[in-house]
């Protein structure tokens, strides 16, 4: 849940060149869905945890690893490192909880939450 409210807050964090995203607001949409995005994956574990949820996990940080690139804000500095850094650990997360998961049949998988 910290990862996607650090996504959501990544083009604000202070050191980067606020002037540079300013009028992207494309940058700003994607933080703040991808942020969202993790963070309620996050939460969904508590309900009911499926293997969906940690491929999804991967698959959001994948994107925010090539969104600079993508969106073409790749010469932002600091807001590329954020996001490529931030989006490997969401990656590396749900890589770990896809692995811890593995060997959990269905019928676990649903009694986690409770």
């Amino acid at each position: 849940m910290l990862l996607g409210a650090l996504i959501v807050a990544s083009p604000w964090f202070p050191i980067q060149d606020q002037s540079g995203i300013a009028g992207q607001q494309t940058i700003v949409v994607n933080a703040v869905v991808v942020g969202l995005v993790i963070f309620g994956l996050s939460q969904l574990e508590y309900v009911a945890l499926q293997r969906w949820q940690e491929a999804a996990t991967i698959l959001i940080g994948l994107w925010l690893i090539v969104s600079p690139y993508v969106l073409g804000y790749s010469g932002e500095g600091f807001l590329r490192i954020y996001h490529t850094s931030l989006g490997g650990v969401a990656v590396v997360l749900g890589v770990l909880q896809l692995w811890q998961d593995w060997d959990l049949n269905d019928q676990d998988m649903l009694k986690h939450g409770q």
